[in-house]
C-alpha cells in the first residue's frame, strides 16, 4: 500500500483543469466525501452527498451491485455537476450513483485514483493509503 501525502493531493488538485460551468459537486460516500469536499472547495461550489456501498474494507465487492444507503440528493437548480469518488476500480459505484441522479443534469466524473481519463492520480499502481483514513 502506497501512502499519499495530503499536500501532494491538494497540489495536484490545484493544478487540475476542471471543466467550466460546474454548478456543484456530488460526493459518493463514504470514500468520496473528502475528495468531493476538496473539489467543491477548490471550485467554490456547493457539495451534496449520495451514500452507496459496494466494497468492503479490503476493497472486495460485498454485494452483487452497489446499494443505496441514503436518499438521493435534490440537486435543485444544478445543471452541470461533478460526481466524485476516491477510486475508480470497476466503475460500478460511479455508474450506480449516476443512474440515481436526474437524467436532465449533466454529470461529469472525477476520481482521485484510477486508470481513467478523469482520475487525478494515474501514476501510482496498487492500493493507496489516503491521509484521512486510519491505518
Amino acid at each position: 500500500m502506497t501512502p499519499l501525502d495530503f499536500s501532494d493531493i491538494t497540489a495536484r488538485l490545484a493544478r487540475w483543469e476542471f471543466p467550466a460551468g460546474i454548478d456543484g459537486v456530488v460526493g459518493i460516500a463514504s470514500g468520496g466525501v473528502v475528495p468531493a469536499a476538496l473539489v467543491a472547495q477548490r471550485l467554490g461550489v456547493g457539495l451534496k452527498v449520495i451514500a452507496l456501498n459496494y466494497r468492503d474494507e479490503a476493497n472486495e465487492p460485498r454485494f452483487a451491485a452497489p446499494r443505496l444507503l441514503s436518499t438521493v440528493p435534490d440537486l435543485g437548480s444544478w445543471r452541470r455537476v461533478l460526481l466524485v469518488d476516491d477510486v475508480y476500480v470497476s466503475g460500478r459505484s460511479w455508474r450506480a450513483a449516476r443512474d440515481l441522479l436526474p437524467r436532465d443534469v449533466e454529470v461529469l466524473p472525477f476520481v482521485l485514483k484510477g486508470k481513467a481519463d478523469f482520475a487525478l492520480i494515474r501514476d501510482i499502481d496498487g492500493c493507496v493509503q489516503w491521509p484521512w483514513k486510519p491505518l
